[in-house]
């Protein structure tokens, strides 16, 4: 190597030294009174559910379960409508993820745990019951007197745990409330049990792996055996290396609470709740909490810094995640929301070092009505959990979340990494190449049981294929989304085939990057209206069963658009719904648009609906079908 080489080696590697180092987040003594924060401008806005924030791009949402009294999925004579604090993992290539539920309502018993497996994240088998109803002993303490026989309930912040030799276990926790109004995470409860599953998808016996002992709760009067009772030696190993990781059960404290020295942080007049937690570049554990609480821990989780209440993070009783992302880059996913009930929308923002964190955008602002009455019951996407660090790695480059939505209904998300609110290249999409939905990185899904997205054949009898939106879902919609970069001039064109119109109805929209919608087109069985806010032009006819050309010219300046079919002029300078300065996204949605906030409190928070609501009529049961055809999706700039 000559004299030049080698000066362009060591130049070669001061500057990555020195990228390296400006990534670095500054030691854990400057940082412990803020292990995190968010530097960016953008704060929801909590009239929309979405928050008029961009959206991230290339979000996957399905519904792996639909609460269903009547009919329900998890069997029995009457469903179980109160679903919640999910978890998941992947393990020997299948996802798992299990749930809380209760008949009706939160600490209303009896409570039990279930759980759900996919291959591919889309669809899930129908759920099973992993940890059942649990008959209480008497119970008298202070002025609590239950009687036996009395149910418990269940919570839990943590769900799986993938042992060194490879197995999975799953695990629960047994409690009771006094009364309804009191929570089962008090340190009151039985304990924390775990059971294996096993590969073939079955189930070993049920074990507690943790009494509550300072609340009189053991071997002499519980109803499943001690964990080291277990004649599988592999089995007693797994949960023995669990009991020894300290970072992964801190996640238990919060139903524990007992004071043997088991757990190693001191939690002070705090209630550290729903423990999530990532190593940043420098080995630093960084934990996330419940009501902005955060610590940092330099050994693994052994001793942690003073937890202190972040000022940046928005977010009051709901659940946050953080995760290191398969860029070498970190996410916070949460609830961007300073309140306890206000839990709309989903947001993520990033971070280069696990501790400045911006670009916050939505992952999920749909919040459909909600369904079933009963107590405690917040509306939103909330309690969202990823998958913890050592439970697998899915293929691809994604934040899988699941998270409940208005606490009756379980969802799975896929985000795309690199997470980004903007595109380089404007859309030019036929679906011909297309396996499936999920092979639409760039596009955003949301897709409730009853409104399935797919990709489809050609109707026509053309070696063709399409994307398909079918909806039977009475109080919900099929929705897919598509950014492009943003400009004041666009055209927008596709082709759009009316195979059926039941109860859903085709909308499509060209809106801005915060959701503002100028365009709006409704597909209403034979005709094609256009909606100008307050006045409508004459609809124009619209014949089914065959395809359609559409062409929208978009201009800003003008904000006016005109629109084609089928190769004519069919409207000339129709006035844009709402102004807007550029054009950003286009959406089409099996349903009208829902986005803006009715339900006020006067304090201006949105209030708990399961409170104050009945059941909403028909919703066990489908309703007349709707197809939609979309192919050769276009947009470019003009």
């Amino acid at each position: 190597m000559n004299e030049k080489q080698l000066l362009t080696v060591l130049a070669l590697c001061i500057s990555t030294v020195i990228a390296c180092a400006a990534k670095q987040p500054p030691s854990i003594d400057r940082s412990a009174s803020e292990p995190v924060k968010y530097i960016g401008s953008d704060q929801p806005d909590k009239r929309f559910y979405h928050g008029l924030l961009r959206q991230a791009v290339g979000v996957h949402r399905y519904q792996a379960l639909r609460a269903n009294r009547t009919n329900p999925p998890e069997r029995g004579f009457v469903g179980w409508t109160y679903n919640h604090g999910p978890n998941l993992a992947y393990w020997n290539g299948r996802f798992f993820l299990h749930y809380l539920s209760n008949p009706k309502e939160e600490h209303n018993p009896p409570g039990r745990t279930l759980l759900m497996t996919s291959k591919d994240g889309r669809q899930w088998s129908d759920p099973t019951v992993v940890f059942p109803e649990y008959p209480l002993p008497e119970i008298s303490r202070g002025s609590v007197c239950l009687p036996a026989g009395t149910f418990s309930v269940m919570h839990q912040r943590m769900g799986f745990y993938v042992a060194p030799d490879g197995r999975l276990l799953t695990l629960g926790f047994y409690s009771y409330c006094p009364t309804p109004r009191d929570g089962p995470n008090k340190g009151q409860g039985l304990g924390r049990v775990v059971r294996e599953i096993y590969e073939d998808g079955s189930f070993g016996p049920i074990y507690f792996i943790r009494y509550n002992r300072h609340a009189g709760f053991n071997e002499t009067n519980t109803r499943y055996p001690f964990y080291m009772e277990s004649p599988d030696s592999g089995f007693v190993k797994a949960c023995e290396a669990l009991l020894s990781d300290k970072l992964v059960t801190l996640q238990w404290w919060e139903e524990d609470r007992a004071e043997d020295g088991f757990y190693t942080l001191d939690p002070g007049d705090q209630e550290p709740k729903a423990l999530s937690y990532c190593r940043r570049p420098d080995g630093v554990v960084v934990g996330l909490w419940k009501n902005r609480l955060s610590a940092l821990s330099g050994d693994g989780g052994k001793t942690w810094t003073p937890l202190v209440r972040s000022e940046t993070l928005m977010f009051g009783g709901a659940k946050v995640w953080i995760q290191r992302t398969e860029d070498s880059r970190y996410a916070i996913v949460y609830n961007h929301s300073a309140t306890c009930r206000n839990r709309f929308p989903l947001a993520v923002m990033t971070s280069d070092d696990c501790y400045s964190f911006d670009d916050l955008l939505c992952v999920h602002g749909e919040v459909p009505p909600m369904r079933y009455q009963g107590l405690h019951k917040n509306l939103g996407p909330q309690y969202v959990r990823g998958i913890m660090p050592g439970n697998g790695d899915p293929p691809g480059q994604h934040i899988w979340n699941t998270y409940s939505v208005n606490k009756e209904d379980i969802w799975v998300s896929r985000t795309r990494v690199p997470v980004t609110g903007r595109v380089d290249d404007h859309v030019d999409q036929d679906f011909d190449s297309l396996s499936n939905e999920s092979d639409l990185e760039l596009w955003n899904l949301y897709v409730p049981a009853w409104a399935p997205v797919a990709v489809a054949s050609d109707p026509a009898g053309e070696s063709n294929k399409c994307l398909e939106l079918r909806d039977q879902e009475p109080y919900d919609y099929a929705l897919v989304e598509r950014i492009f970069p943003k400009g004041r001039n666009v055209t927008v064109s596709f082709r759009v085939f009316v195979r059926r119109t039941g109860h859903g109805v085709l909308e499509f929209e060209v809106q801005d990057g915060r959701g503002r919608r100028p365009v709006r087109l409704r597909f209403d069985g034979e005709w094609l209206s256009m909606d100008r806010a307050a006045t409508e032009p004459r609809p124009l006819p619209l014949g089914t069963g065959r395809w359609h050309d559409l062409k929208l010219s978009l201009d800003c300046e003008r904000q006016k658009y005109d629109l084609e079919l089928d190769g004519r002029t069919a409207r000339r300078g129709i006035d844009f719904g709402e102004k807007v300065e550029t054009l950003e996204r286009f959406v089409f949605r099996t349903g009208p648009w829902r986005g803006d906030v009715r339900a006020f409190l006067l304090d201006g928070e949105p209030g708990q609906p399961g409170l104050c609501n009945e059941d909403l009529a028909g919703t066990d049961h489908m309703v007349p079908a709707s197809v939609y055809l979309i192919d050769d999706v276009r947009t470019r700039a003009e």
